[in-house]
């Protein structure tokens, strides 16, 4: 994972001569003053281990050996009284904040396509204090709009401050609330309306015009449309018996002393807080049914492995979708610890995001947090944009770069810091995210190794790397931030345990040798009751075991490393059989293959009728580009990636990346198809947290895999 180091080999001797003298000097002082011994001592220590000596045995943290932990604070046992507690102790910090809108204008680009540009201004905020009394009032307001409590409630809505105000009124008043993604498609959201039998909704102005509108004769129940938007608007050519409020008129409503003095139905901690709609990367999306024990039980175990969290200045950007278990569960624990959340998108996140008007602040500029959670889809991308401008550097800027991301990748991998390379070397690509993040945590899909050591190196944090499910309110793992391995999402969390079942026909054995494998299923009291009227898969995927505790069949494929680490090393649903016998991980070729920087995203596919693998794959632009006129292959960017010669080099380049990373012969895809067209939320061919959607992905493309399959 080490770069290139392109310089004349004389003068990189001398270099490597200077480094080491600095390196012999420095360490003794360095060493002692830092406290490095004992970091590196926590890095290697054992971190997990079986409860017993049976194979098989489910695996604990140290630190909840005896006990699993279900309680975040003593006597707050459901999510409204765990907000009541972090008001009281945090009424006066900064909770909530949003950025205010300065301008908005349409720029035409040289495509002839027109996108919109915003500048924005500061962040505003609500105290907690501020933000408690809001959630109260909105929950109040529901109440006088005949909202009851134990009935459903719905929220379609992108990710910001009311998001979070609504969900809390919802917990406050027990509300379950109903998450939907808003990239779902018209089918998916009427499904999750219709069987969760809502009356009540929450949206944006936005969402309402573009998505939720057109379906609204398909969910009959449907009586009040609750819009978050400050700005009022007249609502016209809605069916009949729908009414559509302003969230400030239903909060003013609350807040009147008739509504206030009535007493919430507050819950017990068994009673369903979220039932959360999964993203459909297999299918019609599950609704999950979450109590408030289980949000809490998954935060208190994903709390306990940040460190020195809830410092007063510690502050969080909340941008991936809160429909999501990774951001909901990141939020709560922020709410719970008196951090403050300021809100942002994808299109705004930093200075050259797509909205931001050239020369104006992005989010990350303005908001500076220090604490951040990602997906792998949006670190690889920093990785390669970052890496793409380290090739256009002229020649001795890039060997210093390269230099000093070589020597900083030796030193971490001994657990020791760099504080010269931090400051005059990667203080540029960390500023990048506003120059001041501690934690960054990656969760929702595998972190390349190559990124992961990236991420560490450049922006000078360690990557707390993740593994959890909707079904574990996003809790299983996170690996602790003085450990600097890759590949690996660290031992399980305090509120749960972890055991392997063999799966007989991928090979995988707890007792396989050196370390035990098999099938994750994650135990403890953060796992969901299960999925909503749908009593064949709760079955299948949920047992309760001859103790009383409840357990997950997660269908992903792991080993134990000896100091109670897990690593993800397949997946059960990605398996397929070749016609001649071999099994193919797709996961593990995806991985693999999206560390070549020719590629963007990547679907491996294959038939079990057939005996080669075949591709869809989403090129970077700018590098089959440079790729064509290369290979003197001409054509608009659609007439490039549907050229078969390019497909052909295409194919060649990541056959190399593939024995590169030592992928077996009959795992290297055979034929692709290039897309010109990027593949998004928007598309349905991803999740929301940029998953592939297999199903979605074999249907888009059949015409394609029946011509590389020879069908056509």
């Amino acid at each position: 994972m080490k770069l290139k180091e392109d310089l004349n080999p004389f003068l990189l001797q001398v270099l490597h001569s200077i480094i080491w003298v600095y390196s012999a000097v420095t360490f003794l002082p360095w060493y002692f003053l830092s406290g490095a011994s004992q970091k590196l001592s926590r890095a290697k220590r054992v971190k997990a281990r079986p409860v017993n000596s049976t194979p098989g045995s489910p695996y604990r943290s140290v630190n909840s050996v005896h006990c699993l932990a279900s309680v975040l604070y003593p006597g707050c046992d459901t999510l409204d009284k765990v907000f009541e507690f972090a008001k009281h102790r945090y009424k006066e910090r900064d909770c909530l904040g949003t950025r205010e809108l300065i301008s908005e204008e349409d720029e035409l680009q040289p495509n002839g396509k027109v996108f919109k540009k915003v500048i924005l201004g500061r962040y505003n905020w609500l105290t907690y204090a501020e933000t408690y009394l809001a959630a109260a009032h909105f929950g109040s307001g529901l109440a006088a709009l005949g909202q009851k409590p134990k009935s459903n409630i719905a929220i379609f809505c992108e990710t910001r401050a009311e998001w979070i105000i609504t969900a809390q009124a919802c917990f406050m008043y027990n509300f379950p609330l109903v998450t939907l993604y808003s990239t779902l498609g018209g089918p998916a959201i009427a499904h999750g309306l219709n069987e969760t039998e809502v009356t009540h909704i929450i949206t944006s102005k936005d969402l309402l015009q573009s998505r939720l509108k057109a379906i609204l004769l398909q969910v009959p129940r449907l009586q009040h449309i609750i819009i978050v938007d400050d700005k009022p608007t007249a609502w016209t050519d809605f069916p009949r018996g729908i009414m559509v409020h302003n969230m400030a008129m239903v909060q003013a409503l609350g807040a009147k002393t008739q509504n206030m003095s009535k007493p919430p139905n507050q819950p017990v901690p068994s009673d369903i807080a979220v039932i959360m709609y999964t993203s459909g990367s297999t299918g019609i999306p599950k609704g999950v049914m979450i109590s408030h024990s289980n949000l809490i039980a998954g935060i208190t175990g994903m709390a306990e492995r940040i460190p020195n969290l809830g410092r007063e200045h510690d502050t969080y950007i909340g941008y991936l979708p809160l429909a999501h278990v990774l951001e909901l569960s990141a939020e709560l624990v922020c709410v719970s610890h008196g951090c403050r959340i300021g809100y942002s998108s994808p299109q705004t996140l930093a200075d050259q995001s797509t909205k931001i008007k050239k020369g104006s602040k992005g989010d990350t500029s303005m908001l500076k947090p220090t604490l951040m959670a990602a997906v792998p889809e949006i670190m690889d991308r920093i990785y390669k944009n970052v890496m793409t401008k380290v090739e256009e550097m002229n020649r001795v800027q890039r060997t210093l770069f390269v230099l000093a991301y070589n020597y900083k990748m030796e030193q971490i991998s001994k657990g020791y810091s760099t504080p010269l390379c931090d400051s005059f070397v990667f203080r540029k690509v960390r500023s990048l995210l506003g120059g001041k993040t501690r934690v960054l945590l990656s969760g929702g899909a595998p972190l390349s190794a190559a990124t992961q050591r990236f991420m560490n190196i450049c922006f000078c944090c360690p990557v707390g790397q993740g593994y959890g499910l909707t079904e574990t309110c996003g809790a299983g793992t996170i690996s602790e931030m003085s450990d600097y391995s890759t590949g690996r999402v660290g031992a399980p969390l305090v509120c749960c345990e972890i055991k392997l079942k063999n799966w007989e026909e991928g090979g995988y054995y707890c007792t396989n040798k050196p370390n035990p494998r098999g099938e994750i299923l994650i135990g403890g009291p953060n796992v969901a009751m299960g999925y909503y009227k749908n009593e064949v898969r709760n079955k299948e995927d949920f047992f309760v075991d001859e103790n009383g505790q409840r357990w997950f069949c997660t269908g992903d494929i792991g080993e134990f490393h000896p100091d109670g680490c897990l690593k993800i090393v397949d997946r059960k649903k990605d398996l397929v059989k070749l016609q001649v016998g071999e099994y193919v991980s797709l996961g593990k070729v995806e991985a693999v293959l999206k560390n070549c920087s020719l590629i963007d995203n990547i679907c491996a596919y294959a038939n079990s009728d057939q005996s080669y693998v075949i591709g869809f794959i989403v090129p970077n632009q700018k590098q089959l580009l440079a790729l064509a006129e290369l290979k003197k292959i001409r054509g608009t960017w659609e007439e490039i990636c549907n050229n078969s010669e390019m497909e052909k080099e295409v194919i060649r380049v990541i056959a190399e990346a593939a024995f590169g990373g030592k992928l077996e012969k009959f795992e290297i895809p055979v034929k692709v198809r290039l897309s010109a067209e990027p593949w998004t939320p928007e598309t349905g061919l991803v999740t929301d947290a940029f998953k592939l959607k297999r199903k979605a992905l074999k249907t888009h493309y059949q015409e394609d895999i029946e011509r590389m399959y020879g069908g056509k």
